[in-house]
């Protein structure tokens, strides 16, 4: 039986930057996408000789935003995919979505193309809160471009949603939760804000009038519990899902299983080294042109030792069902309790939970496990 790999592909292209965001995007016109997306092509034909022995299972367009590529240049890279690429039948394939990118005729074309998975970047239901992220969208257009997926025929959709944003309250974000709850999306990603270095929130930081520590947890708390009572199973920490709809591919990232990046900004996992193809369009294009392709794989890291079983445990511990002790002793071939000091009183205190595998954080120690996990962790220091 053949490895899985998973493929994600980063499009570099957006509207405009929003005010909270620190990927690597930046506006840009219709003969740069093209090249872009004749760059990308040559790249997936190049590795793709290295990988015959692997099965692909998920692949994922991220940004960015990738829907600002036309829907025939989907089908040329899903196409090249397909062509050279063991590509599984039932593969998952997602693309990350703006509402000011995605109407009737996009879905279609998505779907023609073979994206079986969509993922519409919402953050709020409420005119100010989306004014302020800098998002360039508005509630109807979300619902426009989210009723026209559905009636293209996408019948597994996420919508990603933020909390702890400026101005928000508990009850603007029950708006946007009860729009949710309405629409009944299969999946959904739900991120507390983080001021990053280098946004213009950071800039800012100081004048952001953000919601105080207990008011951001009661939200938290509220969006568990508001998504539970809609069906919705709390499996990472800032994911939910409907039974059978998590995202196939964000799970490979947390059970440390292999996928392989294209274009600038995108990170890899394979034979055990992680590596990162640098954030820089230009020299992207350029290194493929002249067939420089090792220049992509930079910063390459061999994880091993102590890192690889720290690393595994704060991915595994994301999820809902947490680490499996016996899986833990096979991999390292240690005792997880002589590795980590967990004080019974994370249990007596309601933060971590018995399974009937290992353990796991309840909701309550969900909403604090960097807190915790940094107690554990030392990553070799």
């Amino acid at each position: 039986m053949k490895q899985k790999l998973g493929l994600y592909l980063h499009v570099p292209f957006c509207v405009r930057k929003c005010r909270y965001c620190d990927f690597y995007s930046s506006p840009g016109g219709l003969d740069e996408r093209g090249a872009y997306v004749k760059g990308l092509l040559a790249h997936l034909e190049h590795e793709a000789p290295a990988l015959s022995h692997y099965e692909i299972d998920t692949v994922y367009f991220g940004g960015g935003t990738p829907t600002l590529l036309s829907g025939e240049a989907f089908k040329q890279l899903l196409h090249v995919i397909g062509e050279c690429y063991d590509l599984a039948p039932n593969a998952e394939i997602t693309t990350e979505c703006n509402p000011v990118s995605g109407g009737a005729r996009m879905a279609e074309q998505l779907l023609e193309a073979g994206v079986n998975r969509l993922s519409i970047g919402l953050q709020s239901a409420n005119e100010n809160e989306l004014a302020l992220l800098g998002r360039p969208h508005g509630r109807e257009e979300f619902l426009s471009t989210y009723r026209a997926a559905r009636a293209a025929g996408f019948r597994n959709i996420s919508v990603d949603l933020m909390f702890g944003i400026p101005e928000q309250t508990v009850g603007s974000l029950e708006r946007s939760l009860s729009l949710l709850c309405e629409l009944s999306p299969e999946h959904l990603s739900v991120y507390g804000l983080r001021v990053e270095e280098g946004t213009p929130f950071y800039a800012c930081r100081e004048s952001l009038a953000l919601p105080d520590e207990d008011n951001e947890a009661e939200m938290a708390e509220r969006i568990a519990a508001r998504l539970f009572e809609a069906g919705y199973c709390h499996y990472e920490v800032s994911n939910f899902a409907k039974p059978g709809y998590h995202s196939r591919h964000n799970m490979r990232y947390w059970l440390g299983q292999e996928y392989l990046g294209f274009g600038p900004g995108a990170h890899s996992y394979l034979g055990g080294v992680r590596f990162e193809t640098l954030p820089d369009k230009r020299a992207y294009l350029a290194a493929v042109a002249r067939g420089d392709f090792a220049s992509l794989r930079a910063n390459a890291t061999v994880i091993g030792g102590d890192e690889a079983r720290d690393e595994y445990v704060m991915l595994r511990m994301r999820l809902f069902e947490g680490v499996d002790l016996a899986d833990f002793q096979h991999r390292f071939g240690q005792d997880f309790f002589e590795c980590y000091r967990v004080p019974s009183s994370l249990f007596e205190g309601g933060f971590l939970r018995r399974t009937d595998k290992g353990l796991a954080f309840t909701e309550r120690g969900m909403r604090v496990s960097n807190a915790i996990l940094s107690d554990w962790l030392n990553f070799g220091e």
